[in-house]
């Protein structure tokens, strides 16, 4: 009869893989047989990096936004080819000389081609932007960008530059010189005039000249002069109208009525400008204020500058000099502090023409009465740039008095959103001001469409991200992530990823790469976002690197080594790269450039996928190497979505500053592990024979299956690939004294050496040394088997290699938790 017990034994059947303990630590890129490629330094060569394939073969393109410095530094892109025999010399494209727009003033000096490269996602080509590109409007530079699209046969198809304006410069300009006797010495005057007048463009912009005291005189009319030099002759001569009282009040109304007619060549449709420069209170202050309305009403702009010498030199109080200045600031337009100066006297004079003359010249290009409130000017549209099936985004952090914006592709249109898309100013007051929106720029596909995402790494100081929808032509708001430290540069580094491979995204990746560590230091943070079925972005988890200790000559403690390099710390995330299933798991990976690692050296973290999120853990960190002066910043730049060398896995590119490389991805060993028993019940009938008594028996078969991925790389009969393994099984291996022996042994613990062809199964057998009692009074499960396998090579074509931590990216063992082997 079969003796029944209410205590059960459960064996737990584990495999640990003792040459790669942890697993989680196994390299999926090889360090040591990458492909560099190598480049000045000093031109930020390596800055970006992306990859690319065409009919000629496999490409890295290499950014280098800094080449031709120091005369020129209009940077440009190289082309690096990849594969056997290619030498991995790179060349230029020459883009700069290619990307142009007709009929303007380029100015391609310090233009940093290659700031922004990014591949088109259906290879047909590749967009290279170089942000500080900029034109000439008379005297004036505009920084708007421009970028590069070039074809998959490495021929430039146009340029885009969506924010360059036509140059508006006709202008009228009336300058009303305060001529009294209180005006000394006069000779500061007619040099801040001729100054003044070189930055005007002579012939878009005409000039008047007037002068006053007790009258008013005409000096020159606007269509007197064409030719700037005779004007500045002119300008030069103008004798000092003297006179024993201001009447600025009709100097104004005069200049009004009779300077800006027809007869003294004002034009039907220009902008008319006044500047009105005097020394004292107006004799006729009481009509000021209705000659300032009908200014007004004319549509006159006026720039008033309030000259204090008379003031000083007389020792005026305080009183009557704020009277004085109040009295001119009412003269000039709003807004008042871009219309209005003042000078402690004559010479003075002098040190406003600059800031007199941008405001003036950025009259035409912006929004009316806001002289200094640069829409694109500024913009430098292409300082990020992102392209998927939805189009192109192109971020644009100049935009708006460098609020920034992000200029969206609408069919072959570019178009620029509303002031108001991304900055309410009566909402957020001074929060999004100069906020870079547009630093970087990303796309989400979820079931309900295309979500659009940007940062602005300086909103509010601490950075926010913001999620919106465009219909082509207007932005709706979605949702705003918003950073948690000052200075952290919150949002400056954007990623979207699909981990699960179901065309969805998953994931956003936010980059704070200056997020300050507890010493101080630049340590960065990313901060991982899930995507939950309401379509918002819910925060997960905040990635983080090695800390880095921080030792510079200052330092207080005890340091091995010092620095020699500032800032201290890492900025990790200062790259985010959404990168394919590297470890063939099924799931897409992550990898995160950290520059300022080892003294600004740099390093890399992977992170693989899990589900529809990464794991938290970084499974490989790539460190640079080298003396740090060749090259550095290694983990600028990062991409990886082309298995460049045929072998069925996706390489990684990394760059840094002087150097880019690329690194091969390894094969993937697959060993999965299984263990059966029989009986799957134990039988306490001692119903065995073993060395002439009787006990209890148990088989148990172990089972190993082997492959190596990719597929491409499985036993096709040429060259079969062989796993050899020594296992080793062990009895109780928590007891002190077993109650099993194995019957090949007589002993707790079996090893065996094999050589596993796909598969391979051994059965073993055991019996039990103990008393029944053992068993029938035990409580709580038993560890009874524990499985190592503790040394791995592989013949390939009869090659035998022993496998290292750094040969084999990955082995997974699959546990077999066996519940029902108890006795009966």
């Amino acid at each position: 009869m079969h003796i029944l017990c209410d205590a059960y034994v459960v064996f737990f059947i584990v495999c640990f893989l003792i040459a790669l303990l942890p697993w989680l630590s196994c390299f999926n890129v090889d360090e040591k047989n990458k492909m560099s490629f190598s480049g000045p330094v000093e031109d930020l060569f390596g800055y970006t990096v992306q990859q690319f394939e065409n009919s000629e073969g496999k490409w890295v393109l290499i950014g280098s936004p800094l080449t031709g410095q120091p005369a020129k530094r209009t940077g440009d892109v190289y082309r690096c080819p990849v594969g056997q025999n290619k030498g991995g010399v790179c060349e230029k494209f020459l883009l700069p000389e290619s990307t142009t727009i007709p009929n303007i003033n380029e100015v391609k000096e310090n233009m940093t081609m290659g700031t922004t490269l990014v591949v088109n996602p259906d290879g047909s080509g590749f967009l290279a932007c170089g942000p500080q590109y900029g034109y000439m409007c008379g005297k004036q530079q505009y920084i708007t960008g421009i970028c590069s699209n070039v074809s998959s046969s490495f021929k430039v198809l146009n340029s885009i530059a969506p924010t360059v304006r036509e140059c508006k410069q006709d202008m009228d300009i009336v300058i009303v010189l305060d001529g009294s006797n209180s005006i000394y010495p006069w000779y500061p005057i007619t040099d801040f005039l001729v100054k003044f007048l070189e930055k005007i463009d002579i012939g878009p912009a005409q000039v008047g000249l007037m002068s006053y005291g007790d009258s008013v005189s005409h000096n020159v009319s606007l269509n007197q002069f064409n030719n700037k030099n005779d004007l500045l002759k002119e300008a030069a001569n103008i004798l000092q109208k003297t006179g024993l009282k201001t009447m600025t009040a009709l100097a104004i109304d005069t200049a009004r009525k009779e300077a800006f007619t027809a007869e003294r060549g004002a034009r039907q449709g220009v902008k008319k400008v006044m500047v009105v420069v005097t020394d004292g209170e107006s004799h006729d202050h009481y009509n000021l204020k209705k000659v300032i309305d009908q200014c007004e009403q004319d549509g006159i702009e006026r720039f008033a500058v309030a000259v204090l010498g008379d003031y000083n030199r007389k020792n005026k109080t305080s009183e009557e000099i704020n009277k004085f200045i109040v009295e001119i600031e009412s003269i000039a337009s709003e807004q008042k502090s871009d219309h209005f100066f003042n000078v402690s006297d004559e010479i003075a004079l002098v040190t406003i023409v600059d800031v007199l003359g941008s405001k003036i010249f950025a009259l035409e290009a912006t929004s009316e009465n806001h002289t200094s409130s640069f829409e694109m000017e500024m913009s430098q549209s292409g300082f990020s740039a992102h392209t998927s099936k939805a189009g192109v985004m192109l971020g644009a952090v100049g935009a708006f008095n460098w609020n920034g914006t992000v200029v969206m592709q609408s069919g072959q249109e570019f178009v620029v959103p509303k002031n108001n898309s991304f900055h309410i100013p009566e909402e957020q007051r001074y929060e999004g001001m100069a906020g870079y929106v547009g630093y970087d720029v990303q796309s989400a596909h979820t079931p309900h469409g295309v979500l659009y995402i940007t940062g602005a790494p300086r909103f509010n100081h601490s950075g926010q991200v913001t999620v919106y929808r465009f219909d082509g032509e207007n932005v709706t708001i979605i949702q705003k992530l918003k950073g948690e430290q000052i200075g952290s540069y919150f949002g400056s580094v954007l990623q979207t990823h699909d981990i699960d491979r179901d065309n969805y995204t998953d994931i956003l990746l936010v980059g704070a790469p200056m997020y300050m560590g507890p010493e101080r230091d630049e340590q960065g943070q990313v901060y991982i976002y899930k995507l939950n079925e309401s379509g918002l972005f819910e925060h997960e988890m905040t990635l983080k690197p090695v800390n880095q200790t921080c030792c510079m000559a200052h330092s207080q403690n005890n340091c091995k080594s010092v620095n020699k390099n500032e800032p201290c710390g890492a900025r990790f995330g200062t790259a985010i790269a959404a990168v394919p299933d590297l470890n063939l798991d099924g799931f897409n990976d992550i990898v995160i450039g950290s520059p300022l690692e080892n003294d600004h050296r740099g390093a890399v973290y992977i992170y693989h996928g899990s589900q529809k999120s990464i794991k938290e853990k970084y499974v490989q960190r790539i460190a640079a190497g080298g003396d740090g002066k060749s090259m550095k910043f290694f983990g600028q730049s990062i991409h990886g979505i082309m298995d460049l060398n045929d072998d069925g896995i996706i390489d990684v590119t990394i760059g840094g500053i002087g150097g880019a490389a690329l690194f091969w991805s390894r094969d993937v060993a697959e060993l999965l592990a299984n263990m059966t028993f029989d009986p799957s019940k134990i039988n306490l009938q001692q119903t065995c024979q073993v060395q002439g008594r009787t006990t209890v028996c148990v088989k148990t078969e172990v089972c190993f299956k082997y492959r190596i991925k990719p597929d491409k790389h499985t036993n096709t009969g040429t060259g079969e690939e062989v796993m050899r393994e020594l296992y080793v099984l062990t009895l109780d291996s928590l007891r002190a004294i077993a109650r099993g022996r194995f019957n090949e042994t007589d002993s707790r613990r079996l090893q065996k050496n094999e050589s596993i062809v796909d598969s391979f199964c051994r059965e073993h057998t055991f019996y039990t040394s103990a008393s029944k009692s053992v068993f029938l009074y035990a409580r709580g499960p038993h560890k009874l088997l524990l499985c190592y396998v503790e040394h791995l090579s592989v013949d390939k074509n009869h090659k035998t290699k022993h496998l290292k931590p750094e040969d084999l990216s990955l082995i997974k063992a699959r546990s077999s938790l066996i519940k029902g082997l108890r006795p009966v």
